[in-house]
């Protein structure tokens, strides 16, 4: 009995004592409650923060790629701006400088001494006014000029308006002797006329009256001048008509 009750107080004393065996357990649980709460340990951290830097930093690189592309395609478009202003500065003061005769300035000469007085001498030498012979020479051949142009002139031949005209002569009846009667109208003669063919033309009851052509000068001899002189010869011609009148 007192062995018995001696191990029951040795248990007794283990239970009443604060013993934590399974501590490590606790210790872990606790460890993974806190990484789920708060995310990863420190150490997923740090590896997570540099593969996030190393983003960054390729991130940045591009970007200022892209910068200096954009500063070299800037400079280029400056510099093409620039030939353009230089370009259109340049068409604008063109007109100004072709509408401006440039003005050469005379030489300057110096003078002094002695100089000076050859000078008035040269100047006292100079005809301001010109002379008569100078006159006379360009009227000489102004002269010359007028006289060549008139000869010239006489020598081309001048168009001369002709026309050429058909008369109907009329004898007085069939008795009347038409040789004759033609033989009297070609009798008419003036500057300016030319005889042609002829021919009698029946007019009825046996009577023929005389068709005959002639060419004449329009500014000499008239179809009135003509008929005047015919009908003189009143024995043979009882009138003259125009048949036919054409310009040549």
């Amino acid at each position: 009995m007192p062995k018995q009750s001696t191990k029951m107080s040795g248990l007794q004393c283990l239970a009443s004592e604060n013993i934590w065996f399974d501590k490590h357990r606790y210790d872990e649980a606790e460890k993974c409650f806190y990484e789920g709460a708060n995310g990863p340990s420190t150490q997923q951290q740090q590896s997570s923060s540099h593969g996030g830097d190393q983003e960054l930093v390729t991130r940045m690189k591009s970007m200022e790629l892209e910068n200096q592309a954009l500063h070299k395609v800037v400079e280029s478009m400056r510099a093409a701006l620039q030939k353009l202003e230089s370009r259109v500065a340049m068409l604008e003061k063109t007109p100004a400088a072709a509408a401006v005769p440039s003005a050469k300035a005379a030489p300057v000469k110096q003078v002094n001494g002695n100089d000076a007085d050859d000078d008035d001498d040269d100047d006292d030498d100079v005809d301001l006014f010109g002379s008569d012979d100078d006159d006379a020479e360009a009227e000489r051949l102004k002269q010359e000029r007028i006289d060549a142009y008139t000869a010239k002139k006489a020598k081309k031949p001048t168009l001369i308006a002709k026309s050429s005209i058909l008369l109907d002569v009329k004898p007085w009846d069939d008795e009347t002797d038409m040789a004759k009667l033609e033989e009297c109208v070609r009798t008419v003669q003036m500057d300016g006329l030319l005889w042609g063919a002829s021919k009698l033309v029946p007019v009825g009851y046996g009577i023929k009256k005389l068709q005959i052509n002639c060419v004449v000068e329009d500014d000499k001899v008239g179809t009135d001048i003509l008929e005047e002189e015919i009908t003189k010869f009143e024995d043979f011609v009882q009138s003259v008509d125009v048949a036919a009148f054409n310009k040549i």
